[in-house]
């Protein structure tokens, strides 16, 4: 089970979404705060899971808190619960990991949920990844990822026998948050599991990793990390 901290200025508001969450049995305790400063007050007093955040609020706006939480240690998942649909942009720009518009309806509340539980990181200390296919939501291993893409706002993440799964996470994050799992930038756009390299060629005019029959680029001024990081391996 998991804590999380609803905070909005509109009681009748505040009191339905902490209803709903009460009764979706993986939720733990429900803290409240009428205002963002409260919110925060509480959030550095106490490691919630996710911050539920009404972004209309008088002072520290929801947006506001969300970048303040981002400097704490353990900084919660953030969802918007808003009636205004016009800042979706800023809310995923601060990495919220879902946004949703009031009132707020009980599947889709437990939608959001899933996404909190499934992206803390598993037992074995995989991160689990929730991606849409059109109106259903799947969820993608990490340990199952062969290599990353950037494109645009956005990174395909390329698993065996798909097109890859969009993820609203820009490359540099995962860089990251992936590093220790064995992953090594070779692009500005390409990112790639070690482990998954089959072939490696860093001279000539095009530099180079395969993984299986699929060729990545390799940009010249990774050519040195991508030879140190595959050189135990025998790859360079």
């Amino acid at each position: 089970m998991i804590d999380v901290l609803v905070a909005d200025d509109e009681k009748p508001a505040l009191d339905e979404l902490a209803f709903l969450l009460r009764a979706d049995e993986r939720i733990g305790e429900v803290i409240t705060a009428s205002s963002g400063a409260e919110a925060l007050r509480l959030l550095t007093e106490r490691t919630v899971a996710a911050a539920f955040l009404d972004i209309h609020m008088p002072g520290l706006s929801g947006l506001d808190l969300a970048a303040a939480l981002g400097a704490l240690a353990q900084p919660p998942a953030i969802v918007f619960v808003t009636a205004d649909d016009a800042h979706a942009v800023d809310a995923f720009e601060l990495r919220a990991l879902d946004y949703l518009l009031k009132p707020v309806r009980a599947d889709r509340l437990r939608r959001a949920v899933d996404r909190i539980v499934v992206t803390e990181p598993s037992a074995d200390g995989d991160e689990v990844l929730p991606v849409t296919v059109g109106s259903t939501v799947r969820f993608v291993h990490r340990r199952d990822v062969r290599w990353v893409r950037a494109e645009g706002d956005y990174t395909r993440l390329q698993t065996d026998g798909d097109a890859g799964h969009l993820v609203r996470i820009p490359i540099s994050e995962l860089e990251t948050r992936w590093v220790d799992a064995g992953f090594v930038r070779i692009h500005r756009s390409f990112l790639v599991r070690a482990a998954s390299v089959t072939e490696v060629r860093l001279s000539g005019a095009e530099p180079a990793v395969w993984v299986g029959d699929t060729a990545l680029p390799v940009s010249r001024r990774f050519v040195p990390l991508v030879r140190e990081a595959l050189i135990g391996r025998g790859g360079a």
